[in-house]
């Protein structure tokens, strides 16, 4: 959990929170020795640049050997095929989205797994993993591997899921639950928390400054400026009379209060059993799982009794559709770097020094 109050209120990863690990190391994908060259046919001919080593021909699609394994036990080239064979197997995106989300029970979790690397280097973190997740880590790679049909299509998707109009960078990362994911990922869901809380229910003030945050997680310049939002949800006494009118990946947001602070600390999917019950698919220590939102409760009760009284409490949920007729919008070009700011800084100062001395 984020101590400093800053932080509690801007970081979207404030609820899935302990020592960030060294993150996971995939291993290196094994090559094949160059083909034998041939020989020459005639003395005059020179002897052949030895060819470069050729990747191994793919082994041929095995859904039986699929099945048996679980998402975050594939290869990135066994995850594209199950993908693949996923988009027709399945062609409704709500259930697709839970047979994705199911096909990952038991992920191991850990926290702060991705970043930029080697887009930018203010960290040396990757950006996807498959053995291991947290809560929105979860949530981006299940909805963009239900909505790919290719490894390659679910790399560009889970771009665009996670950062503002796709422009991958620490400050289009959608870092605020609230105000960054849910606003810039509109095309995908809805909130109807409003809705389902009615005209009455409870709201939540934010003030967001993402230039303080930006600094002090990352290291990183930015001017932009404060925000202020106004949130709804619903408490968590509410959530029996409403989670029925909920669908097969509707997105979860755990809304935590502590001092007086609300912002959503978790976050997961609505997926509908044999039975009919709603449960939530969640990426929680020690791994994903599904789970009845009484036994969510239960698991969050006992957290709350380890904290203690001035420990982080729930407060309830905001519920966001996941919108019938989806259209994927194009990611804006990568802008063009600038000069780092230190240099700019420097280049008007050496300037400004030359300007003096000409006079």
């Amino acid at each position: 959990m984020r101590l400093a109050p800053l932080v509690l209120l801007s970081a979207v990863l404030a609820g899935c929170a302990s020592a960030p690990p060294a993150p996971p190391v995939v291993a290196p994908v094994a090559v094949a020795p160059p083909p034998a060259a041939p020989a020459p046919v005639a003395l005059p001919i020179p002897e052949p640049v030895a060819a470069a080593p050729l990747a191994p021909a793919a082994a041929p699609f095995d859904l039986a050997t699929l099945q048996r394994k679980q998402i975050y036990q594939m290869t990135p080239a066994e995850v594209g095929r199950y993908i693949a064979y996923m988009h027709t197997a399945e062609p409704d995106l709500r259930k697709r989205i839970a047979a994705i989300g199911r096909k990952n029970i038991g992920q191991p979790y850990v926290l702060n797994l991705l970043g930029e690397y080697p887009y930018e280097l203010h960290d040396n973190l990757p950006m996807f993993s498959l053995q291991a997740s947290d809560c929105v880590v979860f949530a981006e790679h299940t909805y963009a591997m239900a909505l790919s049909q290719s490894w390659e299509e679910f790399f560009w998707m889970l771009q665009r899921i996670r950062y503002k109009d796709g422009v991958i960078g620490v400050a289009t990362r959608n870092h605020y639950t609230e105000v960054d994911w849910n606003i810039n990922n509109a095309w995908l869901v809805s909130d109807v928390s409003v809705l389902l809380a009615g005209p009455d229910g409870p709201v939540y003030d934010m003030k967001i400054d993402r230039t303080a945050f930006l600094k002090m997680r990352h290291n990183t310049a930015s001017n932009i400026p404060v925000q202020l939002s106004q949130e709804a949800y619903v408490t968590k006494d509410k959530v029996a009379s409403v989670v029925g009118q909920l669908q097969d990946g509707d997105l979860v947001n755990v809304i935590s209060t502590r001092g007086g602070k609300f912002w959503a600390s978790h976050v997961g999917f609505i997926v509908v059993d044999a039975s009919g019950q709603r449960n939530f698919l969640n990426s929680a220590e020690p791994q994903v799982r599904e789970e009845s939102f009484e036994a969510f409760f239960a698991r969050t009760a006992a957290r709350e009794e380890r904290s203690g009284k001035n420990g982080q409490k729930l407060a309830g949920f905001k519920f966001l559709r996941l919108n019938d007729h989806i259209v994927v919008p194009p990611a804006a070009p990568q802008p063009r770097p600038g000069a780092p700011v230190a240099a700019v800084a420097t280049a008007t100062t050496t300037a400004a020094i030359k300007g003096q001395l000409a006079r």
